[in-house]
């Protein structure tokens, strides 16, 4: 992982059913993250949702669901 690349952290299937049901979204509403993306921890799998968290100034989580 690169000194600039945000934090990227699969979700178990229970974190992710929380922030789904937290933004009232179904997982296909989710922003895309391609499968093939060098930041994605091992083993995610299509379907999966990722958490990416960015430091600095304005630090913000965001979340993708791999496709």
């Amino acid at each position: 992982m690169h000194v600039l690349q945000p934090k990227h952290t699969k979700l178990n299937s229970d974190e992710a059913e929380r922030v789904l049901a937290k933004f009232n979204i179904a997982l296909a509403q989710l922003p895309k993250i391609s499968k093939k993306d060098s930041a994605l921890p091992e083993g995610c799998n299509t379907g999966d949702v990722v958490k990416i968290e960015r430091k600095g100034e304005f630090a913000e989580v965001y979340f993708r669901v791999v496709i």
